[in-house]
């Protein structure tokens, strides 16, 4: 008799477990199975580090603890990523020395060209990585040539620490703080593993002051830390991974290969899959960082509550869309220069923002379309004024929605052909009930976790933070109980092995 289906996910589980006791595998990066927050290596490594940690709290192991934690950080790096962890040192320790002598500078053009100096260097690192192939490609396509280039691997998370060493550097610039104190300070800030390969991106001003302060974790903080690791744990590797395995991928391989509902189906999953695989990242982050003693802000506010575009963008990845703000569009001239160049530097700043998120078209698309949103948003509220009521309200929500969830088709789909084949299919919807009851019934447990994603997100602020309250009220043995519950629920709806994140290829 075949085994059945639980013999073979239990035999998967054991086999994959037996791996994890391999002790020399904990100390290799292997490419198939990068270190992750999800990943089951995870939670040991962290324990073991946690205990030390907090055994070095005190302000005489101060300098052992900021390089136990530098050291622990390019561990996990290069568990994540590879050998790119030189890279990593080398950008923060360039940066904060070119960074401080600029600071240190009177003279303003010597300070204009050091600043000069960190932007270019860290930017064109970041491009040579990311962009070079996807510049060849263009030349070849246009110029119908054949030039090659050798493959360049992206190093897992540049994105993110690239925009921290920028956002360093001209924060100095324009003295809105002052340098590390050591070159080790900011190698801490920059290498600070919770944050570092998928964000969010903490400004360097908002971060060190509390590298001087004394560690202190209070039994709150402690509980709303386990709170967001749990929670974030839910949202990617129960909810996201397993729509996403299941339904989601299968649709935008093959969007022609499945019905006009299935199509609309796989865009309102993905569009919940992001959010939860993202957020649940920076909860995650979040939560590790607080129980570090580190306070970092919420990097999503439920942002499929938002009624404009704006609103979306101060509720979606906000650690990115307030540096865009912060870096570019007011670097540009942001609004200081006239209506038609406020909506040309939106317009370019989402551009640009695309363009960060990916080395294709299709990114940029992605992002041209939100800039021009957010322009004719600005034009039409100098005429237009929505009266605000409950009915106003759920139909701004609802197109807010589907403009962004319309948006992600071409941010999710391999290729602009694919993201055609969705629209289109889309297109040809009928208003066929029974055929719909079916597909409902065929993907059933995909679209529980679905609805229940969706329902999770729309929760009032109220009863959430009555739930946040109720868990930091419960002894320390029931938080320890529904940990477990929530690592038995990532096992239980387990596909295959744990999924990257998808901000981990930005």
């Amino acid at each position: 008799m075949p085994p059945n289906i639980t013999d073979m996910h239990l035999s998967g589980y054991v086999s994959g477990l037996l791996g994890y006791l391999d002790i020399k595998s904990w100390f290799v990066h292997d490419p198939e199975h990068p270190l992750l927050f999800n990943s089951p290596l995870f939670p040991g490594l962290f324990f073991v580090f946690y205990v030390v940690y907090v055994l070095a709290k005190s302000q005489r192991h101060e300098l052992f603890r900021k390089i136990y934690v530098i050291v622990f950080s390019l561990f996990f790096y290069y568990k994540a990523g590879g050998n790119f962890y030189m890279l990593l040192v080398i950008c923060a320790v360039a940066t904060h020395l070119l960074s401080k002598k600029m600071y240190e500078t009177e003279k303003p053009s010597s300070r204009r060209l050091l600043l000069a100096l960190v932007i270019v260097a860290n930017l064109g690192m970041l491009s040579y990585y990311k962009y070079t192939n996807f510049l060849i490609d263009n030349i070849n396509a246009i110029f119908h040539g054949g030039l090659s280039f050798h493959n360049i691997i992206l190093p897992v998370g540049i994105s993110f620490f690239v925009f921290e060493a920028v956002s360093y550097a001209v924060d100095l610039y324009r003295r809105q703080m002052e340098p590390a104190r050591s070159t080790l300070d900011f190698c801490f800030y920059i290498c600070f593993f919770p944050k570092l390969v998928a964000g969010p991106i903490i400004r360097a001003k908002d971060f060190l002051p509390q590298m001087y302060r004394k560690l202190h974790l209070t039994r709150d903080e402690a509980g709303k830390a386990i709170f967001l690791v749990l929670t974030g744990l839910i949202k990617k590797a129960v909810i996201s991974d397993y729509i996403s395995a299941n339904f989601v991928d299968r649709v935008f391989d093959s969007p022609l290969s499945y019905t006009a509902f299935e199509n609309l189906m796989a865009v309102y999953g993905y569009a919940l899959q992001i959010y939860c695989d993202f957020s649940g990242y920076s909860d995650m982050a979040i939560g590790l960082s607080l129980l570090m003693g580190f306070s970092i802000p919420p990097n999503f506010l439920t942002p499929y509550k938002s009624q404009s575009i704006t609103e979306f963008w101060r509720r979606w990845h906000i650690s990115l869309s307030s540096w865009l703000r912060d870096y570019l569009y007011i670097s540009l001239g942001g609004n200081r220069r006239g209506k038609m160049r406020t909506y040309i530097n939106l317009s370019l700043t989402m551009l640009i923002g695309g363009l960060w998120h990916g080395a294709s078209w299709k990114f940029v698309i992605w992002g041209g379309l939100h800039g021009i949103m957010l322009a004719v948003e600005r034009f039409f509220r100098q005429f237009i004024k929505v009266p605000d009521n409950r009915f106003t309200r759920v139909v701004c929500i609802l197109f807010t929605f589907h403009f962004v969830a319309f948006c992600w088709i071409f941010f999710r789909a391999g290729s602009f052909e694919l993201a055609g084949d969705v629209v289109v299919s889309i297109g040809n919807l009928t208003f066929a009930p029974h055929d719909w009851l079916v597909v409902l019934e065929g993907y059933k447990n995909v679209f529980i976790l679905v609805a229940t994603g969706y329902v999770m997100h729309f929760l009032p602020e109220v009863f959430v933070d009555r739930v946040k309250a109720g868990f930091n009220s419960i002894p320390m043995v029931f938080k320890a109980g529904l940990a477990g519950l929530v690592f038995w629920l990532v096992y239980a709806t387990m596909s295959s092995g744990p999924q990257p994140f998808i901000y981990f290829q930005f």
